[in-house]
């Protein structure tokens, strides 16, 4: 069954549905997207080596997917996000446990395919057990957000295009003071 996506305008405003491949192919339609920054009672960020079909082997936030159009109703940034974080880490956070602190959009072609987003960042802390997905992660870390953006600034080219785009507008959020 193929998924049905959100679109939207660069505002989040809702103007349809299409198959994810049309919302990724040639210039892309802009729809719906999340990432997920979890952070632990030490205050550090959970990072992945992701297993993704364009970007393989990039560092990344803790998740990264799109809330969904289902029979009869929408999926929200919350509930994707915890079925997410479900599938990829078997960590159970109830949609309540993520807040939505910003959002971005972004554009970026590469191979004849297109990311065309409007991203929101979720975030939530959890300092318990993880079982990353093989499917989605090569490996993982936990990193102070000091650190990430030096890293970032360092070797931009070993990051995901949404984690640079989170970074950047995540580094003078007052949400970073907590981090």
């Amino acid at each position: 069954m193929k998924e049905t996506l959100i679109i939207v305008d660069d505002k989040d405003n809702f103007i349809g549905y299409a198959t994810r491949e049309e919302c990724h192919s040639g210039k892309g339609i802009r729809h719906r997207a999340f990432v997920i920054l979890l952070f632990n009672k030490d205050k550090k960020i959970l990072l992945q080596k992701r297993k993704h079909k364009l970007w393989n082997n990039y560092w990344d936030l803790t998740a990264a997917s799109h809330p969904l159009h289902l029979e009869g109703r929408d999926e929200t940034y919350e509930e994707a996000a915890a079925k997410c974080l479900k599938r990829e880490w078997d960590v159970s956070l109830k949609p309540a446990g993520l807040k939505n602190i910003l959002a971005f959009n972004y554009s970026e072609r590469y191979s004849g395919s297109c990311e065309n987003e409007h991203c929101a960042l979720m975030v939530g802390e959890y300092s318990g057990k993880l079982k990353p997905d093989s499917k989605a992660c090569y490996e993982y870390k936990w990193i102070k957000l000091q650190d990430l953006i030096v890293l970032v600034k360092k070797d931009p080219e070993n990051f995901t295009p949404w984690l640079l785009e989170a970074v950047k507008k995540l580094k003078n959020h007052p949400f970073a003071k907590q981090l």
